[in-house]
């Protein structure tokens, strides 16, 4: 076991010379293993060794034996001890990602290198279980030997290698009653089918713990082929399906979605592949995603402009625009104004339905104007809409009627500056 620690550190550069290193320790058979192997190599390793322990609480009494055990067991190696603890409560995921959640951020917090005992056999079922829920190749590379601050030394060794090793050092360790139970499917896994494919195959534990770690390095370099930006709509398209969607799923991770399934990035993949140039689609985080024509954005709900009367002459602010109406003293274009002869109230609004302009090309709805000039739909309620009782005078940002445009003064100019 010590010699496949040795050589597992050196393929992955888990641990250099003056390395803090905490091995997490809840008590049982891999935790033990991992610590006294630590401890036993600390001085060829050059590492300052110490121990974390988490309790659920989840178990009474048996939770408080886990603790008391790993502390006198530290205590007689003077291993220092980190202790936490925590009331679980179950979320979506149930109650084991809940206490998974709680321990991990315990020992994230931790200064210097967290270990954890994650076994060849612990990689293999996790292997398995997301075969069952359905995954890809990033899904099949199972356990990370490194994961930001944790490392996880012991991924070649087995259950087995774990027992001969305790038995040779006479270490004690504690059972998690748990671990019986049928309610987790990890469990159903190691009891069930695990010992099923060990009757096909002695060695299957390490061979799927090995074959995930390759996939994790053939996983690498296509994450590695992935474009520093989201590519063009059109780019995407062309791009081979494996690159495509990990570009997706890096896309919706940097967007809010924390944790992309398969379904969401096949629900961006749609968008890519979208006949309509705005489409949009909710993803998981009260995320909305959609099209703004050749690329794909995060949208932002945004209201529209509400109503408002300008003063006139005078200045009218709504939001961080600022509109101000004064008597033209030339009939000279200038930007972001308009010169009208206003019949009745002069207002700023958003698009409404039916709305409609006349340019030099012709009258058309303003919607389609929109659409013409690829002004993204989450961005047409936003542009201010200067119209009086006859209707719609002019879209800043876009231009003038030119049946309502001032031709002789006197005329009322109408400027728009962004706070």
């Amino acid at each position: 076991m010590l010699n496949k620690l040795r050589a597992f550190n050196r393929e992955y550069a888990l641990i250099t010379p003056g390395d803090r290193v905490t091995a997490a320790v809840s008590g049982g058979a891999d935790s033990v293993a991992l610590l006294f192997a630590l401890y036993l190599l600390k001085d060829e390793l050059e590492i300052e060794l110490e121990a974390a322990h988490f309790n659920h609480h989840l178990r009474g009494e048996e939770s408080d034996r886990d603790e008391d055990f790993v502390r006198e067991f530290c205590g007689r190696y003077d291993i220092p001890l980190h202790v936490g603890s925590g009331v679980i409560i179950p979320g979506k995921k149930g109650l084991e990602a809940a206490a998974r959640d709680a321990r991990y951020a315990f020992l994230r917090a931790l200064p210097g290198k967290v270990a954890t005992a994650h076994t060849a056999d612990d990689n293999a079922e996790t292997v398995l279980m997301r075969m069952i829920r359905g995954t890809g190749l990033k899904g099949l590379g199972a356990i990370a030997p490194v994961s930001g601050n944790v490392i996880r030394p012991m991924l070649t060794v087995t259950r087995a290698e774990v027992e001969k090793f305790l038995a040779e050092y006479a270490l004690p360790h504690v059972e998690d009653s748990s671990n019986g139970s049928d309610a987790f499917l990890r469990n159903r896994v190691r009891r069930e089918i695990m010992p099923l494919l060990r009757a096909e195959n002695p060695k299957i534990g390490e061979n799927l713990s090995s074959m995930a770690l390759l996939l994790r390095q053939d996983e690498s370099c296509l994450q590695a082929d992935i474009p520093d930006r989201l590519p063009e709509v059109l780019e995407l398209r062309a791009m081979e399906p494996a690159l495509r969607r990990r570009a997706l799923e890096r896309f919706l991770k940097h967007s809010g979605v924390k944790e992309p399934e398969q379904s969401h990035i096949l629900q961006a993949e749609q968008l890519v592949f979208h006949r309509r140039p705005s489409a949009r689609m909710q993803f998981p985080g009260g995320v909305t995603i959609g099209r703004e024509y050749g690329r794909l954005v995060r949208i932002e709900d945004t209201a529209g402009i509400p109503e408002t009367a300008l003063a006139v002459p005078g200045t009218t602010q709504i939001g961080n625009l600022l509109f101000s109406c004064e008597a033209a003293a030339d009939l000279d274009e200038k930007p972001d104004s308009f010169l009208v002869k206003p019949e009745g109230t002069l207002i700023i609004r958003s698009r409404r339905t039916g709305d409609e302009m006349r340019l030099s090309g012709g009258t058309k709805s303003l919607k389609k104007m929109y659409i013409d000039r690829k002004i993204p739909a989450a961005r047409r309620a936003q542009l201010p809409v200067l119209a009086d009782d006859r209707g719609v005078l002019a879209v800043f940002g876009l231009g003038a009627d030119v049946r309502f445009c001032a031709g002789t003064l006197p005329a009322v100019r109408v400027t728009l500056t962004e706070e």
